[in-house]
């Protein structure tokens, strides 16, 4: 075994196990004639003649045996030389690596061809192991056969293609192995370039593939539909084989292997049996969604990917119009523009015509043939996912600008509704419920109540209206709705309450959370035309993890779900996707504005919670809402309003209020109904002209009513300025923004409070008066 760089011819293979079993015979003779000179010296020196006699013959005998085995091991190791230099003479100049081993597999000789392939491999297996995947399996399958039959040999996978390993039994255990490499013996028919040739299992899973079918593919491929588009092979045919620069043909030759195993030859057709591929069927494989178009845009083409992607069978002379559409303009002008070169944006979405579901594709065209042959290539990409984040993209950007917009025309609408219900309530305090002027008062206080709620309607949903949170069981909340909610859904329609025992406490504007359950309930009920019932239920939810929805993500913690479930007709996908949109309903003209749904959803959503909606054509729906948990048990109670006629009960105020306000109908009305509370008044127009009156040192004001938002420096800015050198003062601002839009600036001001316009007279009396006192 350590004779690793001898040759076979000058190599005995000691001390191999044949050099070992001579050497155990040698040692056997040696303990014999120990044992004859043991019994001559005992007949030299006993006195017995008998005794002497026997031990006499016993050293006799054993010298005899003891000549005879070592006489046979001469010649046997004899013999074994010269068969060892047999077989060395014989295989030294095999243009195969050959191998002389022992029954554990150590290399004792190895000749030229063997050496130039593991020179310094001690056993077989390691000599192997750069070119065949687990070479220790192999050679005991190998040598277990041998040493059954004499001879074995079997054909594996090797990184050069196909090798084959035989194993011949030689005397005491001895094994002499041959590498033959089959690859090298596969050629064309030029007889020097190694035809293509795949080992294929059972599964048809790629096995090997050696260096002219990997020339020809232009990659390892692990599966045969990778190397031919038409399945199953069809042995003697000419197939398609989808090599690396273009389709080609191969006759297809196969034989039968080991285990399952196939070898596949892809041949050179005979000549008159190659026939030409039709471009066609090329474009066929290619993983791209091609059209040929003719230059008035009828389809002269399409190949496999295209069909697919328009789900269609076949679309040979149809337009291109009748595919697609949402060019903005004709589809007809925009193909003779492509064939005229008159393009300036080669590719545009458009919207196929499928009726099962919405596909967005990018049409790319491009301009082949002569002037009079010219024809058009499109190739489509799918572009539904993109189209649907640039949807999302458009829909937040609608969704701002419409909350910037509804802000805007917020203020002003509420700057008119002021004048309007606030000189309505002056001349009410002027009239009694016997003057006939009573009744149209009453009319427009009424009237301008309700384009209150409707501009509160519209900061709901831009998430930009005041609230007056506070700590409410929802037990409570929706026990004292219970009621109204009754009376709304009618007598055909049931409404139950279901609660959880240990309901939490949440957080939130009582008035505008009770908005969104009557939302919810009045369009349950309009879901049942017929009737049905109408489930309320709330729970204690944790999340241990995020739980992600439709674009949302509600982050662990501790919620109050209410659950608000209908037995109507349900809705379809694309309409569920829309129902929290501004102005989208689904109701007739004049039956809804579409701003329900938006608006629950600001307020959930500026309340710091969150809403969903499940629903089933047929079958129903359920809104559900997610509202953060209160850890604090106080309760926190927003002002109650006060009476109209408070004030003509109330004993006169005394205190000056200077009144800061640029809508002039706004500061007509305030100041007035401050003066009849009893209060005096300085008016100012602006932040600057406040500033200069406060500069009169001898000016006494207990009491700054100041807008937020006026031209130039607004209310914030002004007050903090004037407590530098009036500390005292209170401040109490008004504004028809909400209150988030200055929070932060109010906080540094002290003993201010906030007013949202509109204001009825009441309001601002008595909001002035807990200023004071």
């Amino acid at each position: 075994m350590g004779l690793q760089g001898h040759s076979l011819t000058d190599s005995a293979i000691t001390p191999g196990p044949l050099a070992r079993s001579g050497a155990r015979i040698l040692r056997r003779v040696g303990a014999v004639l120990a044992l004859a000179a043991l019994c001559l010296a005992v007949s030299l020196m006993v006195p017995q003649r008998a005794l002497a006699l026997g031990s006499l013959t016993m050293a006799i005998t054993l010298l005899i045996a003891a000549g005879a085995a070592a006489l046979a091991v001469g010649l046997h190791g004899h013999r074994q030389r010269q068969a060892l230099t047999l077989i060395g003479t014989w295989v030294e100049n095999d243009v195969l690596p050959t191998f002389v081993t022992d029954r554990d597999g150590a290399i004792a000789s190895r000749n030229r061809a063997g050496a130039r392939i593991a020179a310094e491999a001690v056993t077989l297996a390691g000599a192997l192991e750069k070119s065949i995947a687990n070479p220790g399996a192999v050679l005991f399958r190998v040598q277990s056969k041998a040493m059954a039959a004499g001879h074995a040999a079997e054909d594996v996978v090797s990184r050069r293609g196909h090798t084959r390993i035989s194993a011949h039994m030689l005397d005491h255990g001895a094994m002499l192995w041959r590498i033959e490499d089959l690859a090298d013996r596969v050629v064309s028919a030029r007889g020097s370039v190694a035809l293509p040739l795949l080992t294929v299992g059972r599964s048809g899973t790629v096995l090997s593939m050696n260096d002219a079918a990997r020339r020809l593919v232009g990659d390892r491929c692990r599966a045969l539909e990778q190397i031919f588009p038409e399945l199953p092979l069809r042995p003697g045919h000419v197939q398609t084989v989808t090599a690396a620069d273009w389709p080609v043909q191969r006759l297809i030759a196969q034989t039968e292997g080991l285990a399952g195993r196939r070898e596949i030859y892809l041949l050179p057709p005979p000549a008159g049996l190659q026939p030409e591929v039709p471009r066609a069927e090329f474009l066929d494989h290619l993983p791209v969604a091609l059209l040929r178009l003719d230059a008035r845009g009828q389809v002269l083409m399409a190949n496999r990917m295209a069909l697919t992607l328009l789900d269609r069978e076949t679309c040979t002379d149809v337009p291109l119009s009748s595919l697609m559409e949402g060019l903005g303009r004709s589809i007809s002008d925009w193909l003779a523009d492509a064939v005229a070169g008159r393009l300036t944006q080669t590719s545009e979405f458009l919207r196929l015509t499928r009726p099962d579901r919405d596909v967005f594709v990018q049409v790319s065209l491009h301009r082949t043939g002569a002037d009079d042959e010219a024809a058009l290539v499109a190739v489509l990409s799918d572009a539904t996912e993109f189209k649907a984040l640039e949807a999302q993209f458009v829909q937040s950007q609608k969704m701002q600008a419409i909350g910037e917009l509804a802000g805007g025309v917020a203020h002003d609408f509420n700057n008119l509704l002021t004048a309007i219900s606030g000189h309505c309530d002056l001349m009410l305090l002027r009239h009694d419920q016997g003057d006939p002027d009573f009744a149209d008062l009453m009319q427009i206080n009424q009237n301008a109540n309700r384009a209150a709620a409707l501009v509160g309607q519209l900061l709901a949903f831009s998430r930009k209206q005041t609230l007056r949170p506070e700590v409410l069981d929802m037990r409570n909340t929706l026990a004292d709705l219970t009621h109204l909610l009754n009376r709304l859904v009618g007598e055909r329609v049931t409404l139950s309450l279901t609660h959880d025992p240990a309901l939490r406490a949440i957080r939130a504007d009582k008035r505008q959370l009770e908005q969104v359950l009557v939302n919810l309930v009045v369009n349950a009920r309009d879901a049942m035309p017929e009737g049905g019932e109408i489930r309320i239920e709330t729970e204690t939810v944790h999340l241990d993890t995020p739980m992600t929805r439709d674009r949302a993500t509600v982050p662990p913690g501790a919620y109050v779900a209410i659950r608000v479930t209908d037995d109507g007709v349900g809705m379809e996908e694309d309409v569920r996707k829309k129902v929290f949109e501004p102005f989208f309903t689904t109701k007739g003209v004049g039956q809804g504005t579409g701003l329900g749904l938006s608006t629950a959803y600001g307020i959930v959503k500026q309340s710091g919670g969150f809403i969903f909606v499940d629903s089933t054509l047929g079958q129903g729906s359920c809104f559900t809402l997610y509202l953060p948990c209160h850890a604090d048990a106080k309760t926190l109670m927003p002002a109650a309003p006060v009476p109209a006629d408070a004030m003509a009960s109330a004993k006169p105020a005394e205190g000056v209020v200077l009144l800061v306000e640029d809508e002039a109908p706004v500061r007509a009305f305030a100041a007035r109904a401050l003066r009849l509370r009893g209060y005096t008044v300085i008016e100012a127009d602006s932040a600057e002209a406040a500033l200069d009156l406060l500069r009169d040192r001898d000016l006494a004001v207990d009491v700054f009513v100041t807008d937020v938002v006026m031209p130039g420096r607004d209310g914030p800015s002004w007050v903090k300025e004037a407590l530098r050198e009036r500390p005292s003062v209170q401040v109490v601002f008004v504004s028809g923004y909400a209150e988030e839009s200055f929070g932060e600036a109010q906080k540094e001001l002290p003993n201010s409070v906030f007013l949202p316009k509109p204001f009825s007279l009441a309001d601002l009396t008595e909001t002035v008066h807990r200023q004071l006192h």
